[in-house]
């Protein structure tokens, strides 16, 4: 489900840093270790991976280690509205974030370029009374909210984490 657009034809595009731009079939948003190896494994599944990070020196480092690893198919954003704008539609975002404000921060800041019917998947294990808060501060725009813990540290998070969806 969350990642149904798989088999979307990749469009393309010149960025200004001279890469080429694909429009990706999800995003992550955070890259501390578990989100540098979370965003590593998806790519290494096929998926196309946008990643993004509020220090852009962590973009870079990703989108190094994607090319060092055999040429994954992951780009990186300089901005959220650019993280945003590379996501095909209904765009799917997982957020891994240090848990409280900065989540609330990061959903405030990548939602602004959202629209009805994208989702946002919060992959921190949070408590989930902020979880529920969250979805419920999503329903005006309806952005769909995920809570969905991710387990197994660095090492399950590049070669396979447990995933555990909220409901």
């Amino acid at each position: 489900f969350l990642l149904n657009s798989v088999q979307e034809l990749c469009k393309t595009s010149v960025a200004s840093m001279g890469d080429e731009i694909k429009i990706c079939d999800i995003g992550l948003w955070g890259l501390a270790v578990m989100g540098q190896n979370f965003a590593l494994n998806m790519a290494s599944h096929g998926f196309k991976v946008c990643v993004g990070n509020r220090t852009f020196s962590k973009v870079e480092l990703t989108v190094q280690r994607a090319k060092d690893e055999g040429g994954l198919p992951l780009v990186g954003a300089p901005t959220a509205e650019e993280f945003i704008s590379k996501l095909s539609k209904p765009r799917k975002v997982v957020i891994l974030v240090m848990a409280g404000k900065p989540v609330d921060d990061t959903i405030a800041q990548l939602s602004a370029f959202m629209e009805e019917g994208d989702i946002i998947i919060d992959g921190g294990n949070e408590w989930y009374p902020n979880s529920i808060r969250r979805a419920k501060e999503l329903e005006p725009k309806n952005i769909m909210f995920v809570g969905m813990g991710i387990s197994g540290g660095e090492e399950g998070a590049r070669n396979g984490p447990s995933l555990m969806p909220g409901g």
